[in-house]
């Protein structure tokens, strides 16, 4: 009687367990397989909103929108403003589907986008106003070839690749740009005049802290998830950040 009392027991508890793991599996999957369809609008380069929902572009990396770029005229301009207004121009009042990939670690959702059936993503690279962002896959490689043989949009002149750019570099090197994205830089942000670190928290806000705030030495840049240093607290506010409430 004992030993059927046992196994008994033993069937409850797996059965439990398979319960539990397939709720688990049925809560998980959705989120996974999200896609969200919509008007969107264009926060920057490479980010949408839709219906309040913010949407990371997968494996395209856009200019920032204050950076600076050199036209092959030699004249300056903003090459991230140019990217933003090229996306909200491409979408206009259409509606955009996006395919969740990943979700970054600011909640966000990373996803492929969509209009009339063009992959956005792919298209941002392969008319030069985003870069392949190899660090989180090689999807758009042969889009930013295609960019860069043909010297479309950034690619006809010389710029800082976006993630050298949030590091804090302004050289205007031309040998930066025109060297292969996926060399990195040795040339570190925390070593010249650009130390202010631009943060992102848990809930996506955008906050600055200057050297001897209050939180600056405990705030640590992950310059993958698009945090950034700064040369000034005016070049922080123009690209979207603001100074941390009290």
């Amino acid at each position: 009687m004992g030993r059927r009392h046992c196994l008994s027991k033993r069937r409850v508890a797996v059965n439990r367990t398979c319960l539990v793991l397939a709720a688990f599996l049925a809560s998980a999957s959705p989120t996974l397989a999200e896609t969200i369809v919509g008007r969107a609008t264009v926060i920057d380069g490479d980010t949408l909103d839709i219906r309040g929902t913010r949407i990371r572009l997968h494996g395209a990396d856009a200019f920032e929108s204050a950076q600076l770029c050199q036209g092959a005229d030699g004249k300056a301009y903003r090459c991230g403003q140019r990217a933003a207004l090229a996306l909200a121009d491409r979408i206009g009042t259409e509606t955009v589907s996006c395919e969740q990939t990943d979700t970054d670690r600011h909640r966000r959702i990373v996803a492929v986008c969509s209009l009339r059936g063009e992959d956005l993503n792919a298209w941002l690279v392969r008319e030069g106003h985003a870069l392949a962002y190899r660090q989180y896959g090689k999807d758009y490689v042969p889009q930013e070839d295609a960019a860069r043989g043909a010297k479309r949009g950034a690619w006809a002149g010389s710029f800082t690749p976006p993630w050298d750019w949030r590091r804090g570099i302004r050289d205007g090197d031309p040998s930066v740009a025109t060297a292969p994205p996926s060399v990195p830089s040795t040339q570190a942000a925390s070593s010249n005049a650009c130390r202010i670190k631009g943060n992102i928290n848990q809930k996506g806000d955008r906050i600055f802290h200057v050297p001897g705030s209050r939180d600056y030495e405990r705030t640590k840049l992950n310059e993958a998830a698009g945090e950034r240093w700064f040369c000034s607290e005016a070049e922080a506010v123009a690209a979207g950040w603001r100074a941390p409430g009290r």
